[in-house]
């Protein structure tokens, strides 16, 4: 689980969008994050890599209502052939979006994730690129979610720095957890 020798194909951004990485609504960590995350999309950029984000589309009157300030996307994107936004509705990523067949069509094995909720969108897409056979790789500095409150009678709060690092470890021993997104490197896929 340490540094990982492996070059990862694509760059998954899960939903970092303006409701969760800005203003008073933001996970906790939210300023080194977008830091680590924007690094990783300039690495990936720079060698060729397929950078994808995703954005969800929150309900009705959710802070990531699509078309409402929060729903946007926080990072500006380069679109291209290298670079997509691809929108969903639930916390997996491939989950009824075309996101396995744009892996696959490029030839990608191994994905980089990263984004926010570290346990909801991050650990889903995470979970079910596992399940299709990508190797996956996540930074630990580039996933982050919020505080978990008390629960009466169950637990005080819980720490975002905890919650993460739980979510990572809920992924088993197939997702390789790399301590810092600079250790991350891309190369384009069949290089």
């Amino acid at each position: 689980m340490a540094g990982s020798t492996r070059a990862a194909e694509a760059l998954i951004v899960v939903d970092v969008q303006t409701a969760f990485v800005s203003g008073e609504g933001a996970v906790p960590a939210a300023a080194p994050l977008l830091v680590q995350v924007g690094d990783l999309i300039a690495k990936a950029r720079a060698s060729g890599a397929l950078v994808v984000h995703l954005q969800n589309d929150g309900a009705t009157g959710g802070v990531d209502e699509p078309g409402k300030p929060g729903w946007a996307l926080y990072l500006p994107v380069e679109p291209g052939a290298d670079e997509v936004v691809i929108r969903k509705t639930t916390d997996d990523g491939f989950y009824r979006t075309d996101l396995a067949a744009l892996l696959a069509a490029r030839g990608v094995r191994v994905l980089a994730i990263c984004g926010v909720m570290s346990e909801m969108c991050v650990g889903a897409t995470a979970r079910t690129a596992l399940a299709l056979g990508f190797a996956v790789l996540m930074p630990h500095d580039a996933h982050a979610t919020y505080d978990i409150p008390v629960a009466p009678g169950i637990s005080g709060p819980v720490p975002a720095a905890m919650v993460s690092r739980v979510a990572e470890w809920a992924l088993g021993d197939r997702v390789d957890v790399v301590a810092h997104a600079a250790d991350v490197t891309f190369t384009a896929a069949g290089r």
